[in-house]
């Protein structure tokens, strides 16, 4: 790992020096200060995808045309990610978090008010582009905070926030939708970033930009021989996932469970911690087999879905499965670009989550494109085609990229 200073991107492998007489512990308050930015983040990108019947007709649009909320805010972050990170690089870290967050509170804002679906769609850009610093600064931040044996369970801590989102924030965001009103779940989101802002000041250390003239080495880390597999295998699985889960709710309404949209969500998001906690205590021994794994869970979902959706039993089998392919796969590529790129991981993880959004914004259009063609059970064959190959470059990439020996980081 690179051992140039903190990037927005991705920090360095070493970080600032412990505080003294405690240098072998994770200062957990403030990681889960920053595990409650990520679950901000994720809950406020696919919040839409357990509300878009209610939002459609509110806004007066059709349910492909609310997907594409979600497609708007993934390209907030990936037109804006990297030329911001630039921009503001030499920010002192706290209040470059702080200015992000406090944009998520905005935009949520926004939309919870809004009638009119243009200014929906801004303010979800304007989130997207908050994202963008977030996410290209959460990673790295964890690993700063962390003595260098434990920097892997710092980034599993914070990066816990995702299946938290998945697995109590949306099905919990769909039921106050469902009970309530779905702009109710929007000011939630809004009431809790206002809560974190407070918890950042009081517990979250702050840590100084780059020096002058570092900018994260993106071609440079292009050169690396294993970036490319991460970065392409980043892509492909994300956009298999998105093409689904954006559209769960009307896929779920068109097998006749809309009702129990929530209840699937949360099958899946509890799946999904099960896989966050797994890939946490083993990522360092076994990322190449936690990879296949992971593509292989949620291929079989996938195969489920397109031939016994019918069969109420086994939808809830996929959720499981897909929970459990699907939760850990944020920290298991995290980790897999910052360790690929060495001096150049910063470069590496900037790319990681652009390409991250691009993949998440050409899920949502494919997806609204596939609804409107040929139909919602159209998606599990769609995603079953697109892992195929993911599979085949974890495979390939057993020297670099995935390696077949993974040393401890320990």
């Amino acid at each position: 790992m690179s051992t140039a200073p903190d990037t927005a991107a991705g920090a360095p492998a070493q970080p600032d020096a412990p505080r003294p007489g405690d240098p072998q512990k994770l200062p957990l308050f403030a990681l889960l200060a920053l595990a409650t930015a990520v679950f901000i983040t994720s809950l406020t990108e696919t919040l839409p995808a357990g509300l878009l019947p209610a939002m459609s007709g509110d806004l007066g649009v059709s349910e492909s045309a609310t997907g594409q909320t979600v497609t708007i805010y993934a390209l907030g972050t990936a037109l804006t990610a990297i030329p911001l990170t630039a921009a503001t690089s030499g920010w002192r870290r706290k209040h470059l978090l702080l200015a992000a967050m406090a944009g998520f509170a905005v935009a949520n804002s926004v939309t919870a008010v809004s009638s009119v679906y243009g200014l929906t769609m801004v303010a979800r850009f304007v989130a997207g582009v908050a994202a963008g610093l977030a996410w290209a600064l959460l990673a790295g931040y964890a690993r700063r905070m962390a003595p260098p044996h434990l920097q892997g369970r710092a980034i599993a801590i914070a990066m816990a926030g995702i299946p938290v989102a998945l697995s109590l924030g949306v099905p919990a965001g769909t039921f106050l939708g469902k009970v309530t009103d779905w702009r109710v779940a929007f000011l939630a989101m809004t009431g809790l970033t206002l809560v974190l802002l407070l918890w950042i000041v009081a517990a979250v250390p702050d840590y100084p930009g780059q020096r002058g003239g570092e900018r994260p080495g993106m071609l440079q880390a292009l050169k690396v021989p294993g970036v490319p597999p991460v970065l392409f295998v980043t892509l492909v699985f994300v956009l298999a996932h998105t093409i689904l889960y954006a559209y769960v709710a009307t896929f779920l309404d068109d097998l006749g469970l809309g009702d129990d949209t929530d209840l699937v969500l949360l099958v899946f998001g509890a799946a999904s911690l099960a896989s966050i906690w797994i890939v946490g205590a083993r990522i360092h021994r076994q990322l190449r087999q936690l990879t296949v794994a992971s593509t292989l869970l949620v291929a079989v979902a996938a195969a489920l879905l397109g031939v016994l959706a019918e069969h109420t039993v086994f939808v809830y089998l996929a959720a499981v499965l897909w929970g459990l392919g699907w939760g850990g796969v944020p920290t298991l590529l995290q980790t897999a670009a910052g360790e690929a790129g060495g001096d150049h991981a910063d470069g590496a993880q900037a790319m990681l989550v652009t390409l991250w959004n691009v993949a998440m914004a050409a899920g949502g259009v494919i997806g609204g494109v596939l609804l409107d063609t040929a139909g919602s059970d159209s998606f599990p064959w769609t995603l079953l085609g697109l892992l195929a190959p993911v599979l085949v470059v974890v495979l390939y990439a057993r020297s670099a990229g995935f390696p077949a020996r993974h040393a401890d980081a320990s």
